[in-house]
């Protein structure tokens, strides 16, 4: 992988570490939330493709890596789309073309709809926050949101979360991934405070209502060109979610993998480069 220009840049009250390389228009990569998550790890087969066209920035999302671990749980996807706007701020970015995995597709697509003229193009794989109040969460997704519990984490749960649910084929991961992860996911205050759980308390449906996008009214008229790409095998987040989106907004085109998981980026890296560049450039889609 090509050398990263890697700072950590203050944005409100958070220090948000960031790696950034290639040449081009802005393309901001967010990474999902499973445990041991972070940016560079997340698009590692990514990061090189894309920069032979664009400008890349690579954050570890708050919570995450070496940013700043506090999340606003109330309303985590709207504090995301907070924080990615303020890293625009401070990168003297006016604009700048999204891709989201899972958390971070959320992020991105709450940013979208709360400050479109922010944003370019979107790619969204495997977004979270699709119809989630729909249906009762997926094994997948309680996987990860059962990780910290219990008796804590461990490599066998992370073993077993990676290969099981964030691919079709555990074959694809090696154990140096994983072992990697696990190493990630033992930060003490991110084991004390873990940025992504399930909504408690008082706020609890509401919480959990804000965290389903698509009862969001202003999914129907987002503008923003947005390519939705989907694993037909995604474990974590239901593939039905691509076509609800793609039916939903007015430019959102809509590519399924089939026999690919919820790691459509690391699993299918060709056909994931190749797409997104060609959207991003506009060359493919609306």
């Amino acid at each position: 992988m090509a050398a990263l220009n890697e700072r950590t840049i203050r944005v409100g009250a958070r220090d948000l570490h960031v790696g950034s390389t290639g040449s081009g228009p802005a393309v901001v990569l967010l990474h999902g939330g499973g445990p041991g998550a972070s940016g560079v790890a997340n698009w590692s087969r990514n990061i090189d493709a894309l920069a032979e066209h664009f400008t890349v920035h690579i954050p570890d999302m708050p919570g995450y890596g070496k940013s700043t671990k506090h999340i606003e749980h109330d309303d985590p996807f709207g504090d995301l789309a907070a924080s990615i706007r303020g890293l625009l701020d401070e990168l003297d970015i006016d604009k700048a073309h999204l891709v989201g995995n899972s958390y971070g597709g959320a992020a991105a697509l709450r940013l979208a709809l709360d400050r479109p003229d922010r944003v370019n193009r979107m790619v969204l794989n495997g977004p979270g926050g699709i119809g989630t109040t729909k249906a009762p969460p997926t094994k997948g997704l309680n996987a990860l949101l059962g990780y910290y519990g219990g008796d804590g984490p461990s490599r066998k749960k992370m073993d077993d979360f990676i290969r099981t649910y964030l691919v079709a084929d555990p074959g694809s991961v090696t154990d140096d991934v994983i072992e990697g992860r696990y190493q990630d996911s033992l930060d003490p205050e991110v084991i004390k405070n873990p940025p992504l759980r399930r909504p408690s308390g008082k706020n609890a449906l509401r919480t959990l209502w804000r965290m389903d996008i698509t009862r969001d009214r202003r999914l129907k008229s987002c503008e923003v060109p947005t390519l939705v790409m989907w694993g037909t095998e995604d474990k974590i987040n239901r593939p039905s979610g691509g076509p609800a989106l793609a039916h939903t907004m007015p430019h959102a085109d809509l590519y399924l993998a089939s026999g690919i998981g919820h790691w459509v980026q690391w699993e299918a890296p060709d056909l994931f480069n190749t797409m997104a560049i060609d959207f991003l450039r506009g060359e493919a889609g609306r």
